[in-house]
């Protein structure tokens, strides 16, 4: 009888069922699109940090930068050995520095690695070469300041060092820069090298730990015309090219990627790093294991992504904060109001029907009768409205992802903890690219997981559940001489 008679019901009053269920499906169907643009946001973010951090890393280690003055003036020094009487010689020469900020024991990893919540940590070492070739009197070369934006691609070009033609004082020569990262290849499951994928060639092997190859950035390969087979010189150490790596979003984390030993040994930093990338145990608590790490190694300065999450700016950062804010709150001003407006058009429906009802009371329906036939047509009509609401708001994702509308993303300093002069404070691969501020583009997605759809079927529920409370409220207080008033 009870499946008779709503069935019957929802038939008879298909256009007021309607308008309730179209309400509620314009709040469920907001509420989807809002949680999966939330959702693409975040993703988006995730990768400009993978573009730093590499692929898995929660948190980096390091040591803020020495202090301007404090045993070293910071300039490169050059030393050319022409003679008096041969100014016209051609000469080249390079320096390997450690990029950005002062080193850390390698023992620092493994201290990293024991504390409480570490699941994995890896040492890797950042550095900037510069090179000068020209034509020189016998000296030696000084840079004294001043920079220039060219040369040079990802970290390399805008990271500060000199670049292109410098002429006058009987000299003319070209100075380049470009980024090597020192990689722990025994450990590449961390690190800035895990978020670019191997397009040509191989990868480093485990046993290649103080050996003679490097992988190169594909934009660099293709800028210098470097190929798997060929050789690359560094300080007067030849690599040969075993494969060519790609950034999966934004600029690769250095140019050439090259064993942590072979680093060390160039920069003459022997047993020393510049970050150290660290993976949590668990993802929820990253939080603790920051503090564990800064309590118990003294002198390092820790970062996480979520640090580096606020320094993001640009289109981003701004359709992030419309999602999560004026979204949020548009989401639930709508659901409260197609609650309200179900319920007080359920309770409307009721009081139409007061001969109905009261005629049934007499013919011996009980109150609790009633009021439960009444929630049962108000909760179905939830549900109509569910199905409607999860159809367009999978629609609205749909359409959000289609388009896929680019957003910029740029990072810069927070002027807090580990944030020092760009994106990343923590002296990585990714330093020398911050301060040129380069904005990256990300397409913008609108994910819809499993649960943002239970969560709609849990409001059409909701939904249907307020409107039946309505309209059972009003039935239950309906008495069988109702229905005689209501026919005089």
């Amino acid at each position: 009888m009870f499946f008779t008679y709503l069935r019957r019901e929802l038939r008879r009053r298909r256009k007021a069922a309607l308008v309730v269920a179209s309400g509620l499906a314009l709040g469920i169907a907001l509420v989807i699109v809002v949680s999966s643009v939330s959702s693409g946001m975040s993703k988006a973010q995730d990768k400009v940090l993978e573009s730093l951090y590499g692929l898995g890393t929660d948190m980096t280690v390091t040591k803020a930068a020495a202090a301007p003055g404090s045993g070293s003036s910071g300039r490169p020094r050059f030393e050319f050995d022409a003679k008096d009487n041969d100014d016209d010689a051609t000469q080249s020469t390079d320096r390997v520095m450690v990029q950005g900020f002062q080193t850390l024991a390698s023992s620092t990893v493994d201290k990293v690695g024991r504390q409480d919540g570490v699941a994995g940590a890896v040492g890797g070492l950042s550095l900037n070469v510069m090179k000068v070739d020209g034509q020189f009197k016998r000296g030696e070369f000084k840079q004294e300041g001043g920079t220039s934006q060219g040369g040079g691609r990802g970290p390399g070009g805008g990271s500060g060092m000199p670049q292109g033609e410098v002429k006058g004082g009987g000299a003319s020569f070209d100075v380049n820069s470009y980024t090597v990262y020192g990689t722990d290849v025994t450990q590449q499951d961390l690190g800035p090298l895990t978020s670019s994928k191997i397009t040509s060639g191989r990868t480093f092997k485990t046993t290649e730990t103080n050996a003679k190859v490097a992988v190169a950035d594909s934009a660099y390969a293709k800028e210098k015309s470097l190929a798997t087979g060929k050789t690359v010189t560094i300080h007067g150490t030849e690599f040969t090219i075993i494969g060519v790596s790609t950034a999966d979003s934004g600029d690769a984390a250095a140019n050439l990627y090259i064993p942590l030993k072979q680093a060390q040994t160039l920069s003459d930093s022997k047993d020393k790093v510049t970050t150290v990338y660290v993976k949590a145990a668990d993802s929820q608590k990253i939080d603790g294991v920051k503090s564990a790490i800064q309590k118990n190694i003294s002198g390092t300065t820790v970062t996480t992504s979520a640090d580096l999450a606020d320094t993001v700016s640009g289109s981003l950062s701004t359709a992030s904060d419309l999602a999560a804010g004026v979204g949020k709150w548009l989401s639930i001003a709508v659901l409260v109001a197609a609650f309200l407006v179900a319920g007080l058009l359920t309770s409307s429906a009721v009081s139409r029907r007061v001969r109905e009802f009261g005629t049934l009371k007499a013919l011996g329906w009980k109150s609790g009768r009633v009021t439960r036939q009444v929630v049962g047509e108000a909760l179905v009509n939830g549900l109509i409205g569910g199905v409607l609401g999860i159809a367009v708001g999978l629609a609205g994702a749909y359409a959000v992802t289609a388009v896929s509308p680019t957003l910029t993303a740029e990072l810069g300093s927070s002027g807090g903890g580990g944030m020092r002069g760009g994106m990343m404070g923590g002296g990585g691969p990714g330093f020398g690219r911050q301060s040129a501020s380069k904005a990256l583009d990300i397409a913008l997605t609108a994910p819809v997981s499993l649960s943002v759809i239970l969560t709609a079927v849990a409001l059409a529920v909701a939904g249907g559940l307020i409107a039946g409370a309505f309209g059972g409220w009003r039935a239950s207080r309906l008495r069988p001489a109702d229905a005689l008033r209501r026919v005089e």
